[in-house]
C-alpha cells in the first residue's frame, strides 16, 4: 500500500507577491511617462516614471523586476506543484508529460502575444513566457535534485554564459554599426573588458542573428531593438533556480525565523557578489541580456520581495490587506494575457464616453492616468469575477 502524501497547503505570501509583479505589469496603462512630461518639474511624477520603464541597459528600475521575479515565483512554486502532484499519485512519466505540454504551451503563447498586430507569425523568443518556457523542463528535472546540486548546476550556467560573452570579439576598428541598432559613441556603451556585454555587439546578438533567421521572417533579422536576446533564457533559468531554492525553504521551513534569516542572508550574499563584479567592470548588471551580474542582483532582491511578503502576509497573517493582490495573483496567466490583449478594447470603449469630461475633471495632463486607472479597475473586476467563481486558469 503506497505512503499517503498531503496535497501541500497553498502559501498566500506567495500569491501576493505575484499579484504585486503583475500589478505592476497592468499599470503600465497608467502611462505614468506621460504624466512627468506634461510636469518636469516635478521630481514625484520623474520618480515614478523612472520605475514604471526600463532602464537603457546598467542597472535596475521597479519595472526591471517584473520579468525576473515572475521567472523567480515560477521557481518557488514548483516545489508545491510537484508535491501536489505526488499526492494525486501521478507518475514521473504523466509529470513529464504535463512539463513538455506547459513548456510548449508557454513558448507557443509567448509567440501568439507577439504576432498579435502583425500580419505575420513574429517568431520572437525573448518574451517572458517564451524565455521560461524554453528553460522550464531543467527546472522541473533539478526540482527533484538536492540544494547542493542546485546550487551547481547554477553556477555552471552563469559560469558559462558569462565565459560565452567574454570570448566572443569586440568590434574593430572597421565593425560595421549599422547592423547593430547602435553606434560607437553611445551613451551607454562600456569600456574595456564590460564592453563584452554592449548591446547588439555580443554573442547573443550573433545568435539571434542566425536563429531568428531561421524562421519565415517579413524581412532579414538584423537586431533587437532594446537589445534582448533569445539565449537569456540560459540565466533566466538560473533566476528559477534560485526561485526553487526559495520555494523548497519556504515549504520545509522550521520556523519562521529561520526562513527569514536564510533569504536575508542569501539575498544579501548575492547582491554582494552582483554589485562586485559590476563595480569592477568585470560583469555589468544588465537585465536585457541578463548577464550574470544581473542574475545574481536581481535574485537577491526576489529573495527580499519574498521575505517581505512572507513576514507581512504568512506570519502577520496581514492577508486581507493583500486581498487585492492575491486575486490577481491567483490568475496571473490571465492578468499577463489580458494586460497583452484586451487593454486596447477596454481603452476604446471607454474613450467615447469619457474622454470629453477629462478637461473639466481631471485636466488634460493627467488624461493618461484617468484612463489607465479606468482599464486597471476593469480589468481588476474581470479577475474578481473569476476569483468569487473559483476558476483558476492553469497552464
Amino acid at each position: 500500500m503506497k505512503e499517503y502524501i498531503p496535497a501541500p497547503k497553498r502559501v498566500s505570501s506567495i500569491d501576493a507577491y505575484r499579484g504585486f509583479v503583475m500589478f505592476l505589469m497592468m499599470a503600465e496603462v497608467l502611462r505614468l511617462g506621460k504624466v512627468a512630461d506634461a510636469f518636469p518639474a516635478s521630481a514625484f511624477w520623474a520618480f515614478l516614471s523612472f520605475h514604471q520603464s526600463h532602464v537603457e541597459w546598467v542597472g535596475c528600475s521597479l519595472h526591471d523586476m517584473i520579468q525576473p521575479s515572475f521567472s523567480f515565483l515560477v521557481g518557488v512554486a514548483l516545489p508545491y506543484s510537484i508535491a501536489s502532484r505526488a499526492s494525486r499519485e501521478q507518475s514521473n512519466t504523466v509529470m513529464w508529460l504535463h512539463t513538455f505540454r506547459r513548456s510548449l504551451t508557454l513558448i507557443l503563447l509567448g509567440i501568439f502575444l507577439r504576432s498579435m498586430h502583425s500580419e505575420q507569425t513574429n517568431f520572437t523568443f525573448e518574451d517572458t513566457l517564451t524565455q521560461i518556457g524554453l528553460g522550464y523542463p531543467i527546472l522541473f528535472a533539478l526540482g527533484f535534485t538536492g540544494e547542493r546540486t542546485q546550487w551547481g548546476a547554477l553556477a555552471g550556467i552563469l559560469a558559462a554564459y558569462g565565459l560565452a560573452f567574454a570570448l566572443y570579439s569586440l568590434p574593430g576598428p572597421y565593425f560595421d554599426w549599422s547592423e547593430t541598432g547602435n553606434v560607437a559613441n553611445w551613451e551607454h556603451n562600456l569600456k574595456g573588458f564590460a564592453a563584452h556585454w554592449n548591446k547588439n555587439t555580443n554573442i547573443a546578438w550573433a545568435f539571434d542573428r542566425w536563429f531568428l533567421n531561421l524562421f519565415p521572417r517579413p524581412e532579414t533579422f538584423k537586431f533587437n531593438s532594446g537589445g534582448y536576446s533569445t539565449l537569456s533564457f540560459i540565466p533566466t533559468l538560473g533566476t528559477m533556480i534560485l526561485g526553487l531554492i526559495a520555494g523548497k525553504w519556504l515549504k520545509s521551513a522550521t520556523s519562521s525565523i529561520w526562513l527569514l534569516k536564510r533569504l536575508a542572508l542569501t539575498a544579501a550574499i548575492l547582491l554582494a557578489l552582483a554589485l562586485i563584479l559590476n563595480f569592477t567592470g568585470i560583469n555589468p548588471i544588465v537585465k536585457r541580456i541578463w548577464t550574470p551580474a544581473w542574475t545574481l542582483f536581481s535574485g537577491g532582491i526576489c529573495m527580499l520581495f519574498l521575505a517581505g511578503f512572507y513576514f507581512i502576509v504568512d506570519v502577520n497573517q496581514k492577508q486581507k490587506f493583500f486581498f487585492p493582490l492575491v486575486v490577481i495573483g491567483t490568475n496571473s496567466i490571465v492578468a499577463y494575457v489580458m494586460a497583452e490583449t484586451i487593454v486596447s478594447f477596454i481603452d476604446s470603449s471607454f474613450r467615447i464616453n469619457i474622454s470629453q469630461n477629462y478637461d473639466l475633471i481631471f485636466g488634460l495632463d493627467y488624461q493618461p492616468l484617468v484612463r489607465g486607472a479606468i482599464i486597471l479597475l476593469v480589468e481588476w473586476a474581470i479577475l474578481y469575477w473569476l476569483y468569487v467563481r473559483k476558476i483558476f486558469i492553469r497552464i
